[in-house]
């Protein structure tokens, strides 16, 4: 049953300088982790975003949309590449559990990609005809070895953050950026900008990440793996955490079906050029925000299981909220208003309707950002009806938006329900899981109210030269000089912003 984790200093008095001593000390660590992964992170995503230009002039928008509806098949599949046994790897208290739990992660993922071999070279035809993509054909092989490489980096990535060693899950995102990266430029280069490209560069540079992080983790656990690994203890845990397979596996493949939905269905009502415009659009959108986002979560899960323990958890989620809130709020609303102007500039005027969709994202990517680092709340609770519902509820909702605009022949109106749906179904999540952790809604809407203001003059200056047709540069630089304005101020005048990004530590670990 969930109790309350909010905990008063009057309850839990510091009662020597030994407790103080550790809580700096667990402070910090949070920090120094998030910096870990922040760092790779920060270079491979640099990479993408470096090349995203260059990138966008070599490839057509139809070939960005075959990499899209391939990345969404095997995305598909691959969060049910382990039955969802890679999250329990967080979970157990003794070490023995845990490593048989990513033996049977190995197993499973194994099993299953195995089985996805002959299903798509049987269903190739079928699949490329209902999705009117035809450049997919001779391509959908390949999606049995990404889902195995994949779902294995999944399970590795969960040990790598169990035994906190966070700087080779750095090497490794550094690793598969350059060889994507370096495969699609190259084949662009090279004559051969296709869709078939795009894809088998992706396939590589997943591959080669699997491969990075599987020997670093096997250099120095392969002890511990030969000790504990054995078939009860592997038998032990798939019965132990069997509501994960349960509830979890169908959750996550809701919500990453629902995520997927655009990429999917565009090509069905429209073609794969609007799933290309969609793909960028969402690429440069999300993957900034995921800088931070994905390395908060990554460490926050495994505080997060210690502070429920401890009956903590409040004391740690209430400042995670506000960095969030704080960091996307502000370049994700100017976002909504220039987006159009900035993909006209930077990736040509071929590229200004993507531009368009990420004005119509933008606000449904800040609400997913601040409740995506929050949504292990449910996992650590193990209330996974709850994260079921959820997805369920998210499904629907995108389905029907997506299909909506389909039927109307709008692809515009699609993406805009699109981020409607999200906006709501996450809005109502992150306030939940808040909840959870014993931070009232009104609170909540406290934090929020106080985190807008500063970008109100901002909005109402952009609003005005757009609406008094300036040029297009104009309100472009006004508003990237805002952002950058308004993270100086934040680093010089928010303590808890600057703690996170200079690794003295996170309020809230005391």
């Amino acid at each position: 049953m969930w109790r309350s984790t909010c905990v008063s200093a009057e309850t839990v008095p510091v009662e020597s300088g030994q407790d103080e001593e550790q809580g700096t000390e667990g402070r910090k660590g949070f920090s120094r982790d998030v910096l870990k992964l922040v760092s790779g992170t920060t270079v491979s995503q640099a990479l993408v975003i470096i090349a995203s230009p260059i990138l966008a002039r070599l490839f057509s928008p139809e070939a960005f949309g075959l990499l899209a509806i391939f990345t969404s098949i095997t995305k598909v599949l691959g969060v049910v590449s382990c039955l969802r046994y890679e999250f329990a790897i967080m979970l157990p208290e003794e070490e023995r559990d845990a490593v048989n739990l990513l033996a049977l992660c190995c197993a499973i993922v194994t099993g299953i990609s195995l089985l996805t071999l002959p299903v798509m070279l049987f269903f190739e035809s079928a699949i490329v005809t209902f999705l009117n993509a035809p450049g997919l054909a001779g391509n959908l092989w390949l999606v049995a070895p990404f889902v195995f490489v994949t779902g294995l980096f999944a399970a590795l990535n969960y040990w790598n953050s169990r035994t906190r060693r966070y700087g080779r899950l750095s090497v490794a995102r550094v690793v598969s950026s350059v060889a994507i990266t370096g495969g699609q430029l190259a084949a662009g280069f090279g004559g051969s900008a296709t869709g078939g490209a795009l894809i088998g560069a992706s396939a590589f540079g997943q591959g080669v990440a699997t491969g990075v992080l599987g020997a670093q983790i096997y250099r120095d656990d392969r002890r511990r793996f030969s000790r504990h690994v054995s078939l009860t203890g592997i038998r032990s845990m798939l019965v132990r955490y069997r509501k994960f397979p349960l509830f979890e596996s169908w959750s996550g493949l809701l919500n990453v079906s629902s995520w997927q939905l655009p990429s999917l269905l565009l090509p069905v009502f429209f073609s794969p050029v609007q799933v290309g415009y969609y793909s960028l659009a969402f690429r440069l959108i999300v993957l900034p925000m995921d800088l931070i986002g994905s390395a908060i979560q990554q460490v926050f899960f495994q505080r997060a299981s210690n502070a429920e323990r401890d009956g903590r958890l409040g004391d740690l989620t209430e400042p995670v909220f506000r960095i969030l809130l704080r960091i996307g709020l502000f370049p994700m609303l100017t976002l909504a208003l220039i987006g159009r102007e900035l993909f006209s500039v930077v990736f040509g005027t071929a590229w200004a309707e993507a531009g368009l969709y990420t004005q119509l994202l933008a606000v449904w990517a800040l609400v997913w950002f601040i409740s995506s680092p929050l949504s292990t709340i449910y996992m650590v609770q193990e209330k996974q009806g709850f994260g079921l519902t959820m997805n369920i509820a998210n499904f629907i909702t995108r389905f029907a938006a997506i299909v909506a605009g389909g039927l109307t022949g709008s692809a515009r109106l699609s993406i805009l329900l699109f981020g409607v749906a999200g906006i709501v179904v996450y809005g109502f999540l992150c306030v939940r899981l808040l909840m959870f952790s014993g931070i009232p809604a009104r609170r909540t809407a406290q934090i929020v109210g106080k985190a807008l203001l500063p970008f109100l003059p901002v909005a109402a200056l952009l609003g005005a030269l757009k609406y008094a047709g300036a040029p297009m540069i104009l309100p472009l630089v006004v508003g990237i000089g805002a952002c950058g304005l308004y993270y100086l101020f934040l680093l010089r005048k928010d303590p808890e912003l600057r703690e996170v990004f200079s690794g003295i530590g996170l309020p809230g670990m005391r």
